[in-house]
């Protein structure tokens, strides 16, 4: 009887678990997002200039916006030990507990070599002060058609990475 009673007992708690932990785990995480860490990528179609790099504040996460003369549709972004320059392979010092490597598939010149866009300090892209995810925004190059970012962040939190037209949008969580 007291075995039977134990099994029944065994039983209903196992059920129990099966149904509330999945329902607990389906659960969105802060704001809703459910966005993750992995690499995200997206092979690109089309290939415009850049012509800008700028960020924002919202109210669950931190965007950064590369704006471009056409059509840009690719990238590649994952976290990274350490952000190296395209070409020379010089390490871009980065402030913040994880680093981002964003990579867009088009170029920060023109046909001719000309640049499209240009900033004043390859160190401080944008200026991030303040900002609650985002610690520092670094030129890693332009080289063989494609350009590349360091996002130097908080802490490795979740991100998106999306296309609007003639922007490539990168967002990175204020927590998880």
């Amino acid at each position: 009887m007291v075995r039977r009673l134990a099994l029944s007992v065994f039983a209903l708690v196992s059920a129990l678990v099966v149904v509330v932990v999945p329902a607990a785990s389906a659960a969105p995480g802060y704001c809703g997002i459910e966005w993750g860490s992995s690499p995200k990528v997206a092979s690109p179609t089309a290939s415009g200039n850049l012509t800008d790099i700028r960020s924002g504040r919202q109210d669950c996460y931190d965007r950064l916006v590369f704006d471009f003369r056409g059509t840009n549709d690719g990238y590649f972004v994952q976290y990274v030990d350490d952000v190296y320059e395209d070409g020379s392979g010089r390490l871009v010092p980065l402030r913040g507990g994880a680093k981002l490597q964003v990579v867009v598939y088009s170029p920060a010149y023109d046909d001719a070599g000309n640049p499209t866009y240009t900033y004043p300090n390859r160190a401080e892209l944008v200026d991030v002060t303040g900002y609650s995810t985002f610690r520092q925004v670094a030129w890693a190059g332009s080289f063989e058609g494609q350009t590349t970012v360091g996002l130097g962040v908080r802490a490795r939190l979740p991100f998106r990475v999306f296309t609007l037209p003639g922007r490539v949008v990168v967002d990175v969580a204020h927590l998880w």
